[in-house]
């Protein structure tokens, strides 16, 4: 039996990305950014701007500054809430990006083959296996299954669950894990299952490149695993999408913020949408207080619970080297066919 060799493994996702590995690196608001996104692809990865809340005209800035950094392929995330969005996506398109990821939520099917028509590659986020067959019939390129582990907006389902729910199943596109990775073992496991590649974020933060705070930095390579928890909801009236960050001040005062405005609704102060905006509105700004004004007391500090597994400052390309070491390592010592 010969050993697996990494370059076989992930070959599909390499392709399909157009990089020498066939590591994403999670879109990031505040933090992949022009400078985070060329590094990483300069290092053999495939970065991807995160465009947020951007105007058209922002993002349209945002990619031509990292055009002039990297010739090497990159993508850019769009947010389907977005009210802008048949604007970003001729942004992209004109922009001649390559490859497009859309999240936060089901995208609509027009929105899938404008961006086709643009000649861009569309990757989606697959949190079950039926959402996949809906992704796969609008004509999405490839998958992203991302678990409960992952940073930021995250689903109730384990990576370890959803690779297991859909991998065996869906062959007709790639399809990349994300949620929780942050060694080379992981990835060359996950490869192994039938993954064409994975996508990283909680690992990038602290690459040299990235824009981040240095206290926001700090607060990554001092934190823990369990450190890394999911917003709390105190009562059903009033959803509270759930985001993993760690814990600080901030995420504290939010459970007696809402406690409050609960308390208030409840001896009428407050008809119930009031109320809920008043909730939904507590984290407004609060990730670029964190991440750009380096405010971890205040801000959102959203992270994967691979945190703990940051232990250092290092740049793009040390990182992937490093990931990359440890997949050859684990193969080449565990694994054969």
């Amino acid at each position: 039996m010969r050993p697996v060799c990494l370059n076989e493994l992930w070959q599909r996702g390499c392709d399909f990305l157009g990089t020498p590995t066939a590591l994403m690196a999670g879109a990031m608001t505040w933090v992949s950014n022009h400078n985070l996104v060329s590094a990483i692809s300069n290092a053999g990865g495939f970065g991807v701007l995160a465009c947020g809340s951007m105007t058209p005209e922002l993002l349209k800035t945002e990619i031509q500054k990292t055009q002039s950094l990297t010739r090497h392929p990159f993508g850019v995330n769009l947010i389907t809430m977005h009210p802008d969005l048949d604007a970003l996506i001729d942004t992209c398109g004109q922009q001649k990006i390559s490859h497009v990821v859309l999240a936060g939520g089901l995208p609509p099917v027009s929105s899938v083959q404008k961006l086709k028509q643009y000649g861009c590659k569309v990757v989606g986020f697959a949190p079950a296996p039926v959402i996949a067959r809906k992704l796969i019939k609008a004509g999405i390129d490839a998958l992203i299954i991302e678990g409960n582990e992952a940073g930021g907006h995250v689903g109730p389902v384990a990576t370890s669950v959803l690779v297991q729910e859909i991998l065996p199943h869906i062959h007709e596109i790639p399809v990349f894990v994300a949620g929780g990775i942050g060694r080379g073992e992981a990835i060359a496991n996950y490869l192994n299952m039938g993954a064409a590649g994975c996508q990283l974020g909680t690992r990038f933060v602290c690459a040299k490149e990235s824009p981040a705070h240095p206290d926001f930095k700090k607060a990554f390579i001092r934190a823990q695993a369990r450190d890394a928890v999911v917003s709390v909801q105190l009562d059903d009236r009033f959803p509270v999408i759930p985001v993993r960050a760690l814990e600080n001040a901030a995420s504290k005062k939010f459970k007696q913020i809402q406690a409050q405005i609960i308390q208030r609704y409840d001896a009428g102060e407050l008809d119930l949408k009031e109320a809920q905006l008043m909730i939904e509105h507590y984290w407004a700004g609060a990730l670029r207080k964190a991440v750009i004004e380096g405010d971890v007391e205040n801000g959102s500090l959203m992270a994967g619970q691979s945190v703990g597994l940051v232990i250092q400052e290092q740049t793009a390309q040390e990182i992937i080297n490093e990931l990359i070491d440890q997949a050859n390592h684990f193969l080449n010592k565990f694994i054969s066919c």
